[in-house]
């Protein structure tokens, strides 16, 4: 596989890629699939090109039809191009009941795009997703690592403007986990783990 004159990762992302890797036997370097292709998306604006997910297969030693299988079943990942903050609201049994389906109307009319769609300024994507594990708090959607729960209209209106407002980059916890891995012995994993379970927002600065 030749990825001459095509996409790399930076030399921290490449770091981290690299220690996800040596977490796994020789010949089972495939396990690291899902979180290099996180890694990839971070670090290559938000989405999977085919010269994006050629390159993971090369990190990995796997063909590339085995990252396209992967990278194409997860809503996570996106294999084209998207908005700064890639909206994914929740349209499953909780949500739905307690009205999803009108949240995602009202986003559609607010930012004049359906789901799938981008607006022209190419700040937001839409998007509906499979359950996000946050029952307890429908209707919700989810803006990179962020949470945002128990929506209503007014809410959404908030959520929308804040990111108009303080969004200049696509929205990634990733990039930051690559930054903070790849320069001391915490693993990836435990960042995230951490991050979620105690609500804690990394910054730039940490």
């Amino acid at each position: 596989m030749n990825n001459e004159n095509k996409l790399k990762f930076s030399d921290d992302a490449l770091a981290l890629a690299q220690r996800m890797i040596k977490r796994y036997p020789e010949g089972k370097q495939k396990s690291a699939l899902i979180p290099l292709l996180h890694v990839a998306q971070a670090e290559f604006g938000g989405w999977l090109s085919s010269d994006a997910m050629d390159y993971v297969a090369s990190l990995l030693n796997i063909s590339s039809i085995e990252v396209y299988e992967v990278a194409s079943f997860y809503s996570m990942f996106n294999l084209k191009p998207v908005g700064k903050c890639v909206i994914e609201v929740c349209h499953t049994g909780p949500c739905w009941l307690l009205g999803s389906d009108d949240i995602v109307k009202y986003i559609e009319k607010k930012l004049s795009i359906k789901v799938g769609g981008t607006t022209e300024d190419g700040m937001f994507t839409l998007k509906t997703v499979e359950c996000l594990a946050s029952c307890g708090t429908a209707p919700m959607m989810q803006i990179g690592e962020k949470y945002h729960e128990n929506l209503t209209l007014s809410k959404v209106d908030d959520i929308i403007h804040e990111c108009k407002a303080t969004v200049v980059d696509h929205v990634t916890h990733w990039s930051i986990c690559v930054r903070i891995v790849a320069k001391s012995s915490i693993n990836v994993f435990d960042i995230l783990c951490f991050r979620f379970i105690h609500n804690v927002k990394f910054s730039s600065a940490s």
